[in-house]
């Protein structure tokens, strides 16, 4: 059985709309959802009076608005974060029923979560559920949220920025392999992220990545994990790649020096020899795999790389 793989991407499609029109017109997907009427309006009004391809601009307003794909890249639900204050909401569609039941609902919250306390800063996540949504109760539950108030229309979850990253720490996820970082290249990559270097789009990866890592020694690091300006050898897809994880400074794409900042460079932070994952890349799913560390600073003595 496939492990269950959600990623959330920010663009929106007329294709997108059109789908979600699809998902919006099943009263199974929508009973629980308070605003799905709005929603419906809002979609077929957008269609009909924008003839763009791209309607991204037009979801985010009020709010964040992400089309969630499994690993074949196929939408299957979406994800709406609203941030109020310090505090951000979240929605979460699974639109097709036939997706029900896979653990793709948990899988999406989990990458709303990174989203929420990463890269919008939020103090609490908050989730407002009708008490009759058993499925997505269950679901928000075991992803670490507590019930704090309650109303004969909605229950609210909550969770704090505290608590997501203790359970981060403690009960990773299980569908996920865990990565090892030795102390001196997090206290390197922290200071990297306090600087705000290379503060990009998806820079809030690089600090989940380190946040969730088991931190070792740097003589006790194993010699098969890929650590800071390692060396390895790759397949992604179907290409076997030669690359080496180095700091943006030293980042060369062209000679396979590649910046811990960008996709594949923060994808292979920590994993070891053996270890193959997806990692959602800015238009597509990839498959990793981790075939051989041919170099590892650690492992040579060259502690001071």
């Amino acid at each position: 059985m496939n492990k269950p793989f959600i990623s959330l991407c920010p663009e929106i499609s007329r294709a997108n709309a059109l789908t979600l029109m699809d998902w919006l017109e099943d009263e199974e997907v929508t009973r629980y959802l308070s605003d799905s009427r709005h929603v419906s309006r809002f979609i077929e009004q957008v269609i009909g009076r924008v003839q763009l391809p791209i309607l991204t601009h037009l979801f985010n307003q009020g709010g964040r608005f992400f089309m969630a794909y499994d690993q074949r890249d196929v939408p299957v639900g979406f994800v709406r974060l609203v941030k109020t204050g310090q505090d951000v909401e979240m929605v979460l569609v699974i639109g097709n029923r036939d997706n029900w039941g896979r653990k793709l609902g948990a899988s999406a919250i989990r990458e709303g979560m990174k989203l929420a306390f990463f890269d919008m800063r939020a103090e609490k996540l908050i989730a407002k559920i009708h008490p009759d949504n058993t499925r997505s109760m269950k679901a928000f539950v075991n992803s670490g949220f507590a019930l704090h108030s309650e109303t004969p229309t909605a229950k609210s979850l909550v969770l704090n920025a505290g608590r997501y990253l203790q359970l981060l720490r403690e009960r990773p996820a299980a569908h996920i392999a865990p990565i090892h970082i030795t102390e001196a290249d997090r206290a390197r990559l922290r200071r990297l992220l306090d600087l705000d270097l290379e503060r990009g789009a998806d820079i809030f990866e690089l600090e989940h990545e380190i946040e969730r890592a088991i931190v070792v020694d740097p003589r006790q690091v194993p010699d098969d994990v890929v650590t800071m300006n390692s060396k390895a050898l790759l397949q992604v897809d179907d290409e076997a790649r030669e690359v080496a994880l180095v700091y943006p400074e030293d980042a060369d794409d062209s000679a396979g020096k590649l910046s811990v900042c960008s996709g594949i460079g923060t994808a292979i932070l920590g994993y070891k020899a053996g270890d193959t994952f997806n990692w959602r890349m800015p238009n597509r799913t990839c498959r990793i795999r981790i075939e051989k560390v041919l170099y590892q600073p650690e492992a040579a003595g060259d502690f001071h790389l």
